[in-house]
């Protein structure tokens, strides 16, 4: 069964927390069942939890702070990406070189995902594609945060004008999860 790292989990809980206050995060627990919320009251960083329990933390996130829009998660992406590569993941960080950044995707991918592995490949001097390949579970919603995440971090190393296409989601019937990331010169 896929795994993710608590980390994800509480980065999702604090952004609710920042975008929407204390009460947010509670509405958006009492809409999940007591055992969801009994496993995310303590959620610990290092810790591997459930994958579908982040599946559940997010529906319900984009249903009662986001409104339904899946876009929601782009912002969380954005946000985690801030705050984790801004403290522990900070060397990971590549200024100036973008390329090296993205290098590192599957080590980066293997600090949250328990199964799989993301790839890297150069198309340009300012193109590359990232995929995801063998995770045992996936949604729209966490890949949603890939490309948020991915964003952020991209201009964190220096990057202007970047954007991130999901080209390919397994949420939508494809094979891997696909995403071109093209920027202008750092």
């Amino acid at each position: 069964m896929q795994q993710v790292k608590g980390a994800v989990l509480k980065t999702r809980m604090a952004f609710v927390r920042d975008v929407a206050g204390e009460q947010g995060v509670q509405s958006v627990l009492g809409s999940l069942s007591p055992e969801d919320q009994q496993a995310l009251k303590a959620i610990l960083t290092v810790k591997w939890y459930p994958f579908d329990l982040g599946k559940r933390l997010d529906a319900a996130i984009v249903h009662v702070v986001g409104k339904g829009d899946r876009r929601f998660f782009e912002r969380l992406g954005e946000a985690s990406a801030a705050k984790n590569l801004s403290s522990v993941h900070e060397s990971f960080l590549a200024p100036g070189k973008p390329h090296t950044f993205l290098g590192r995707a599957g080590v980066i991918y293997g600090l949250y995902y328990e199964t799989g592995h993301r790839t890297y490949e150069r198309v340009g001097d300012r193109e590359a594609l990232l995929t995801t390949h063998d995770a045992e579970t996936f949604s729209s919603a966490d890949c949603a945060t890939v490309v948020g995440w991915y964003r952020k971090a991209m201009e964190m190393c220096g990057a202007r004008g970047v954007v991130v296409d999901e080209e390919q989601c397994r949420a939508r019937g494809h094979d891997v999860c696909r995403y071109r990331v093209r920027w202008e010169a750092p």
